[in-house]
């Protein structure tokens, strides 16, 4: 069976993987995200461009070194009326994003690029997150319960953050979590995987 890497260290993203019970490996991609996504804001590029070239980014650069493996490369950002909305990284911005965000609508953009040899099969896969209303005190519980500072838009929708949102609109929730798993899934079994062997 062909090699498969995940193309991401994200705990999330690996936790996810398990749940199709085939062996894969989970790599760091070895491009810049942080100046490619630079580049690609100077250029104009729309949330969902921006998500759609990252996660091809990342799947090509294992792509190069391991070009007969399966690469799954994503990326995941929040597109709130048109602006991007990444990982906060401290408390003080994760309350901004949720500030801003509270009560209002935004998208989730999960992108996904799965590669082999010359092969490439792509998603963008959007969500529509309508968060509560929520108070100054609720919005600072919540960061130091979920501590979700490493997720895009700032929440953690697999722990206490789904109790931030009064609507979901999504055909596949797990791309909430970070990766596409019904659409993932049946790839790797058009390409020639078994699920749950592992």
């Amino acid at each position: 069976m062909k090699k498969l890497i995940l193309g991401s260290t994200s705990i999330y993203r690996k936790e996810l993987m398990f749940k199709l019970g085939i062996p894969f490996e989970a790599m760091k991609p070895t491009c810049d995200e942080d100046v490619l996504k630079q580049g690609l804001l100077k250029q104009n590029k729309t949330p969902l461009e921006v998500a759609e070239s990252l996660a091809y980014a990342k799947a090509a650069s294992l792509n190069k070194e391991f070009k007969q493996a399966v690469v799954i490369g994503g990326d995941q950002l929040v597109d709130f009326d048109g602006h991007i909305i990444g990982k906060s990284k401290t408390k003080e911005k994760a309350k901004e994003q949720l500030t801003a965000m509270a009560g209002r609508t935004h998208q989730l953009i999960t992108a996904i690029a799965i590669l082999h040899g010359d092969q490439k099969w792509t998603l963008n896969h959007i969500s529509k997150m309508k968060m509560k209303k929520l108070s100054s005190q609720e919005i600072e519980s919540y960061i130091n319960k979920d501590l979700p500072l490493d997720c895009a838009g700032s929440y953690k929708i697999e722990q206490s953050g789904i109790c931030l949102f009064e609507k979901i609109e999504t055909d596949d929730f797990s791309a909430i979590q970070g990766l596409p798993m019904m659409w993932i899934s049946q790839k790797l079994k058009e390409i020639g995987y078994e699920l749950f062997t592992n």
